[in-house]
């Protein structure tokens, strides 16, 4: 009994550090899109914000957009007790973006709590979601890294800025890293339109068979009482001829 008991207290043990030691790993700002993010589009992205401190509630959260692959629109959702500030920059060298240059874009957009007490920001043991539309996305890249900076109501700052390095481990405070899909090829939604123009012209076309049809069925029906009026007055003019024919011989 007694070795059995060793052993699951060993058991025991080694399962609690492989969950204390994983549990950083989750524990950081990440970003997720909802739906896919194609290459060329738009998508609307959520920011994850979960709160690693017991004692402290997390009251602001700074997103910084990558100026290499610069995002002319970027537009966050209304999130209830917080407020959102879109911060625009010059770029170094401009963007098209529907046969228009673009010069200036979105470099970073922070988030910050309203209310008091235990009703402001992240409270211990909970997260956030912080969703955004952003788009177009670039064409010639596989993911974009955000760097992200929070804020808690004790002024302490935790700042996920570290990129992931290819065949490294993850980094103790890694960047939010959004990975891009290959391009659908209807991210205009020209192919929602050309099924709609389709539609609307299938139904023209029934439309207009049907008008069609009705017409030929009124004509048909129009020829066949004229010959049956036809054919009653032939018989009618023979009968008449024949009982005329008659009177006379009888004369």
């Amino acid at each position: 009994m007694k070795k059995m008991s060793r052993a699951a207290l060993v058991g025991a043990a080694a399962v609690s550090s492989v969950v204390l030691l994983s549990a950083p790993a989750f524990a950081h700002v990440s970003v997720q899109p909802e739906g896919a993010a194609a290459k060329g589009s738009y998508a609307v992205v959520d920011f994850k914000v979960p709160n690693e401190r017991d004692d402290a509630a997390t009251t602001k959260l700074e997103v910084s957009l990558p100026t290499d692959h610069p995002l002319a629109s970027v537009m966050p959702e209304p999130v209830p007790g917080w407020t959102a500030k879109v911060t625009k920059s010059t770029l170094d060298k401009p963007i098209e973006l529907h046969g228009e240059k673009i010069t200036e874009a979105v470099s970073k957009v922070t988030w910050t709590a309203t209310g008091s007490g235990d009703t402001k920001g992240i409270q211990p043991g909970y997260f956030q979601k912080f969703p955004v539309s952003i788009g177009q996305l670039p064409t010639d890249a596989d993911e974009l890294v955000f760097k992200a900076i929070q804020t808690y109501d004790n002024k302490e700052v935790v700042r996920w800025i570290e990129p992931q390095q290819e065949g490294q481990e993850e980094p103790e405070n890694p960047a939010p890293t959004l990975e891009l899909t290959a391009a659908t090829g209807d991210e205009h939604g020209s192919s929602g339109a050309s099924s709609d123009d389709s539609a609307d012209h299938d139904k023209e076309t029934t439309a207009a068979s049907s008008d069609t049809s009705s017409d030929g069925s009124g004509s048909d029906t129009t020829a066949r009482v004229l010959g049956v009026v036809g054919i009653a007055v032939g018989v009618a003019g023979v009968a008449f001829g024949v009982l005329a024919g008659r009177r006379r011989t009888n004369s």
